[in-house]
């Protein structure tokens, strides 16, 4: 079984829909931030603790909200081996898995709805294999990303 964690920062409609309709669709959801606790927690916590998951491999992809997804992007990119993208529409998605490889989807909590949410995770994962045309670009990033994983 496919395995996934989402973390939010809080309750938002789009970050529980997330964690229901990845469970409807045959994933094992793993929770972390509001969504394990039920109440705020601190956005970098959140972030850093789905990007952790991801690094090292333990799921196939994270899913991660704040009220803009801005911020939860910018930690969650700070872990070696993460790409969030910030996807607010479905083709951003579709994009961010076709041509960037990213393993982490961060939406805003204040403009994305359930509705929107479950379009934005159709698109996702409607991408199996990054875009061969795009294989140097992804190499390089990954070229980049471990010669500064080195360093830590």
């Amino acid at each position: 079984m496919p395995r996934v964690v989402v973390g939010s920062d809080d309750l938002y409609p789009c970050a529980r829909e997330a964690v229901e309709y990845l469970k409807k669709k045959g994933f094992e959801v793993l929770t972390e931030g509001a969504l394990k606790t039920g109440r705020l927690e601190p956005w970098p916590i959140v972030a850093h603790e789905v990007a952790l998951y991801v690094s090292r491999g333990l799921v196939d992809f994270g899913v991660l909200v704040c009220y803009t997804g801005t911020g939860v992007s910018i930690v969650a990119n700070k872990l070696p081996g993460v790409r969030a993208a910030l996807c607010n529409d479905p083709e951003t998605a579709r994009g961010a898995r076709l041509w960037n490889d990213a393993n982490i989807l961060a939406m805003s909590g204040r403009l994305v709805t359930e509705i929107l949410a479950r379009e934005i995770i159709d698109a996702w994962l409607s991408i199996k294999q990054p875009d061969p045309s795009e294989q140097e670009n992804i190499a390089k990033l990954r070229e980049i990303d471990e010669k500064y994983r080195l360093r830590l």
